[in-house]
């Protein structure tokens, strides 16, 4: 499907990526959040695959108003908003889409990745939304403290967040452990919530990302992308589910140790 992408940017000047795939009819909304890096090319790359599936994508620069987005991008230095301040760029971000012919914002989901993980619950606590996904976030033990930045922590956004979740992680994750993976998953059951979470044996944090080839696995980053795209036909383009519905698959080694999980460029 042809894909047509512009930078745009909301009325309070929240900038971000838009592509459009060339179809008729109404388009469900995925919002694409940024990792640590903000808004660079494998963001954008993944946003136009998104859109050539048959979705309106939106990726707001997150980090736009850093003061050294040079150094931001190479990952040098790095930058934490809070969660109030990220939905309010969401929400500016949003307006972009004013006048944009066929997105249907009634059927919107959101990814985050990596850092921005938590966002699409911090979002979902406040606003509707009908998917949450995360890639290699979230889950991580600083996630769950209670801070002024994060006042409700993951264990209250989770209990607010009205849709169901995907959670897509790795088994050398150097950053989020199986036991943080299984505290995810645990409150998500402990709330009612419908998820879908995966463990890929072998993948490291970051590993979708065909950018940085020392993380990249082009096999488990497919295996993966289908995940979120079944996910998201059934969330966004299927018929409404009035179950819970709950699914664990995990795979990794009898000898596992997260202390052995290095980071990886």
């Amino acid at each position: 499907m042809e894909v047509f992408a512009r930078r745009v940017s909301g009325h309070k000047g929240v900038p971000a990526y838009l592509a459009l795939p060339d179809r008729k009819g109404p388009t469900p909304v995925v919002v694409l959040l940024h990792e640590r890096y903000g808004l660079v090319r494998h963001t954008e790359d993944l946003a136009g695959r998104l859109a050539s599936a048959g979705y309106a994508v939106l990726a707001p620069d997150l980090f736009y108003d850093h003061p050294n987005l040079e150094a931001l991008h190479a990952g040098r230095v790095t930058f934490h908003p809070s969660d109030r301040e990220v939905v309010e760029k969401i929400e500016d971000a949003l307006t972009a889409l004013e006048g944009v012919p066929g997105v249907d914002v009634a059927r919107l989901g959101m990814i985050g990745v990596c850092q921005t993980g938590r966002h699409p619950f911090a979002w979902g606590a406040v606003h509707p939304l009908s998917a949450c996904a995360v890639f290699y976030g979230a889950a991580q033990r600083r996630d769950w403290e209670v801070t002024e930045a994060q006042p409700h922590g993951m264990e209250g956004l989770i209990a607010a967040v009205p849709c169901p979740v995907l959670g897509i992680f790795g088994e050398k994750d150097h950053v989020i452990s199986i036991q943080d993976v299984l505290r995810f998953r645990d409150a998500l059951e402990r709330y009612c919530k419908s998820y879908t979470i995966r463990l890929y044996a072998d993948a490291p944090h970051g590993w979708l990302n065909d950018t940085m080839p020392g993380r990249y696995r082009p096999h488990l980053a497919a295996l993966a992308w289908q995940a979120l795209l079944d996910f998201l036909q059934d969330t966004l383009q299927g018929a409404p589910v009035d179950t819970i519905q709950w699914q664990f698959v995990s795979e990794h080694h009898p000898d596992y140790d997260f202390g052995k999980n290095v980071r990886l460029e």
